[in-house]
């Protein structure tokens, strides 16, 4: 385990975004009058506008990030961005920043320091649009990821390596996924292998587990099937998840179970952090 090469515009990392939009993220998320398949949209869109900022310099953004999605849902994968973002998988940073699909206006909630309420029209990128149809094809959804992030290391040798998070609500309709995600963790650059982080968004009653050591607390199959997909974290990414107060014991994983969909948000936050000194970006 590396996990320290420096990010920068000779060097780039990547993240490849895998998004479950089987026809169960069209249900609601938790108590939001929105559905699961727009708050996972939102909260993408909003991770693509702050790697945007992490990249801004005075002359412009620098290509320090290449992004990819990958959608899966019915007898559909295929990446679900539009325009100049359609051709490929993988896009720098700066091409997210000049062809958002659409820059929509919003109402932002701020609350001052008197704890007054206030409302202001924000613009708002996107770049992905919701999907939500039939089956959850999630073992040749990560046959085509690795694909992808064995293509891109190939050309990256000595950059970060790639993240892959990945969103479900659901069991996979398609054969077990394991042994591919083992064959995924196996790709890398000289730095490190792959890092495979899972998120399973669930409005059950069971327990909420986040970045843990083992699956003994797990009750499923699949959650425990996840788990074991999922990688360890790197010292750079277990410090921004302690930063945001979650806790990370030597050992966790990159992996939630059975969250709310709020808690997306932060594990895409989290999952597009790299380590210290790859924070030192030229």
């Amino acid at each position: 385990m590396s996990y320290e090469a420096e990010i920068s515009r000779s060097t780039p990392t990547s993240f490849l975004f895998l998004i479950d939009q089987s026809g169960s993220m069209a249900d609601h998320a938790g108590n939001l009058m929105i559905s699961r398949a727009q708050f996972v949209a939102d909260a993408l869109n909003r991770v693509v506008m702050n790697l945007i900022a992490r990249s801004s310099k005075a002359e412009g953004v620098r290509n320090y990030f290449e992004i990819g999605v990958i959608g899966y849902g019915g007898d559909k994968i295929h990446n679900p961005l539009q325009g100049a973002l359609s051709g490929k998988v993988f896009n720098s940073i700066s091409t997210f920043e000049q062809f958002p699909l659409v820059v929509e206006d919003r109402i932002k909630k701020f609350v001052d320091p008197n704890g007054k309420t206030t409302e202001e029209k924000v613009k708002f990128p996107v770049w992905f649009i919701p999907e939500a149809r039939g089956n959850t094809p999630m073992k040749d959804a990560i046959k085509v990821a690795a694909i992808e992030l064995a293509s891109w290391c190939d050309n990256h040798s000595s950059s970060y390596p790639p993240t892959l998070l990945h969103v479900t609500d659901g069991e996979s309709s398609d054969g077990d996924p394991e042994i591919l995600a083992e064959q995924v963790k196996n790709i890398g650059t000289n730095d490190g292998e792959v890092l495979f982080f899972n998120l399973h968004t669930s409005d059950e009653s069971k327990k909420s587990i986040k970045f843990p050591v083992n699956d003994l607390d797990i009750p499923d199959h699949f959650g425990q099937t996840l788990f074991r997909m999922s990688s360890f974290l790197p010292d750079g990414v277990a410090t921004a998840a302690r930063e945001k107060g979650y806790s990370v014991a030597n050992g966790s994983k990159g992996f939630f179970y059975n969250v709310e969909p709020i808690e997306v948000v932060d594990f895409f936050d989290i999952g597009t952090r790299a380590s210290s000194k790859s924070l030192m970006l030229r």
